[in-house]
Formats: C-alpha cells, sequence, structure tokens
C-alpha cells in the first residue's frame, strides 16, 4: 500500500474547512463506514485525527484494525491510510494544534485528556 502525503494547499484547504469525515472500511474491507464527523488537525505537515470517546470509539477500532478507508473535507474525498499515533512528543504538539484551533470549545479538554490521546491517528492520503 502506497502511501503519499496532502500537499500543503490541501491541508490547508481540510484544516479551514473544518467538516472532516472519516469512513475506515467496514470488517468486510470493502464497504466504507458511515461517515463520522471528527476534529482534525495539522501539525509539521501532516493530518491529525483522534477519538473522543478514545480507543472505544467504533470508527478508530475499525481504522486500526482495516488501516484504510476514505475521508470527506473542503468538498474533496481522500482514500487514505491510518496510522496510529504512539509518539509522546508527537502527541503534545497535536494537543497544542487542538488548544489552539479548538480553545473556544467545551469539548476540548476531552480532545487533549489521555483517552483521546491514546487514539491519536495520522491520515495518509494513498499515492
Amino acid at each position: 500500500m502506497d502511501k503519499g502525503q496532502f500537499s500543503a494547499l490541501a491541508l490547508q484547504r481540510i484544516n479551514e474547512a473544518d467538516d472532516l469525515k472519516i469512513s475506515p472500511f467496514r470488517s468486510d474491507g470493502v464497504t466504507y463506514g458511515t461517515p463520522t464527523w471528527i476534529w482534525e488537525v495539522v501539525v509539521d505537515g501532516n493530518l491529525y485525527v483522534r477519538a473522543y470517546h478514545g480507543t472505544q470509539s467504533r470508527w478508530y477500532q475499525s481504522a486500526i484494525k482495516q488501516k484504510t478507508g476514505r475521508i470527506h473535507a473542503a468538498g474533496t474525498t481522500w482514500d487514505v491510510v491510518f496510522e496510529p499515533v504512539n509518539d509522546e512528543v508527537l502527541n503534545d504538539k497535536i494537543d497544542e494544534a487542538y488548544r489552539k484551533k479548538y480553545s473556544s470549545s467545551p469539548y476540548l479538554v476531552p480532545m487533549i485528556n489521555q483517552r483521546a490521546k491514546m487514539a491519536t491517528i495520522r491520515v495518509i492520503p494513498q499515492a
């Protein structure tokens, strides 16, 4: 499975639109899951998402198991690869990006707590 990079313009559009929906494949590996609206952040030129309900979130479990799916954002659909993030320094940067982008939201604290942090995924476009 080839991995690509989002262009800087695509990342900017995704980040500004703030309308990302994630659809990992279902267990059959063919059918896309129901698109789930989710917060996203861009850190060091990469796109990241977290599961609000942590590793027990249905979409997160599918993303980790199936490793591929699709996202819909900024009027575009991308086939993507999902890669778990287990780097503490990177997760701290992702926390800071969430704080900056979603500072006025009452949902910010749950998105930067340990439960959500354990369910952080890098979203990579398929080449």
